[in-house]
């Protein structure tokens, strides 16, 4: 696995969107933030472009990423937000040509996309906070993702979940929003995990639409061979007017219970407020004991 290099004081940081449309006027906060942590900051011409709820059209967006992929100052493409779309442009992107020069992708939600396919292609990448959180996210969301940036060594210590189930494994980290990895199965963009660590969150969801796609990643052998699974921000959840039954963490419970994997539930990543970096593709140590969970991103 390919980790683009790290980044130093005046580096540049390409700010673009794969999805869903922002303005000039509304990006100035990272703008603002990046220069304070000393990088230099290119703005894609997509940013304040408009077709209906997307940032431009389809071929305007992959462009965009394009000419972040090409330019050899950029070192880091931050995008500002998700919502839908980056899988209507991601067949249009140079992903050849970023293997061979790496750069840090930085997003999550539907920018799961994107880090599926990279992954596929054998490139790390920034699970992290993006541009439209920044009126909202937590300090320690922030400077998890400048301490990542840096080359920091990283690592998370957690509060015990009671409904955690313990032990200890050692793998790639993977994974992302569970929506669009369920929406991703049978593509091209699709992500093994074989003898890997699965990171999941999802928001705005129906109960048995969690169970249906838990069930359908099942299916697929997404747990048959898996060391670990972290379950992230399960964020406001909807039942239909006859109950689920189960609540997220149930469900999982439910679909996970025959095999011996570890899992740690309420890591601070997802749809939250502490939105903290996760670096895809990086090997890393998942320990839940019975006092706490550590997730060690340094091996």
């Amino acid at each position: 696995m390919k980790e683009p290099k790290y980044l130093r004081e005046g580096d540049t940081v390409w700010i673009t969107a794969t999805a869903r449309k922002m303005t000039l006027e509304e990006i100035k906060p990272a703008i603002l933030l990046l220069k304070k942590w000393g990088y230099k900051v290119k703005i894609g011409k997509v940013i304040g472009l408009e077709d209906h709820q997307f940032a431009g059209t389809d071929r305007e967006r992959s462009d965009d990423f394009n000419a972040a992929v090409r330019d050899p100052e950029v070192k880091a493409i931050w995008c500002v937000r998700g919502g839908y779309g980056t899988v209507r442009m991601v067949d249009h992107i140079d992903f050849e040509l970023l293997k061979q020069h790496p750069k840090w992708l930085i997003g999550y939600s539907d920018i799961t996309v994107l880090h599926s396919h990279l992954h596929n292609k054998g490139v790390a990448s920034l699970h992290a906070t993006m541009p439209v959180d920044l009126g909202t996210i937590k300090n320690k969301a922030l400077a998890s993702l400048k301490s990542v940036l840096s080359g920091e060594p990283t690592s998370y210590k957690i509060p015990f979940t009671n409904d955690n189930k313990l032990g200890e494994c050692k793998g790639q980290l993977v994974g992302g929003n569970l929506s669009v990895l369920y929406s991703m199965l049978g593509s091209e963009s699709s992500i093994d995990t074989n003898g890997k660590i699965l990171f999941l969150e999802d928001l705005d969801e129906y109960l048995y639409h969690i169970d249906r796609m838990l069930m359908n990643l099942k299916r697929n052998g997404y747990f048959e061979n898996l060391k670990g699974l972290v379950i992230g921000g399960m964020t406001k959840m909807h039942d239909n007017t006859i109950p689920f039954g189960k609540n997220a963490t149930e469900i999982i419970i439910d679909i996970t219970s025959e095999y011996n994997f570890p899992i740690a539930f309420n890591f601070p990543a997802g749809h939250i407020k502490d939105n903290r970096t996760l670096i895809l593709g990086k090997e890393a140590i998942l320990k839940v004991h019975k006092d706490f969970t550590f997730l060690d991103m340094n091996v």
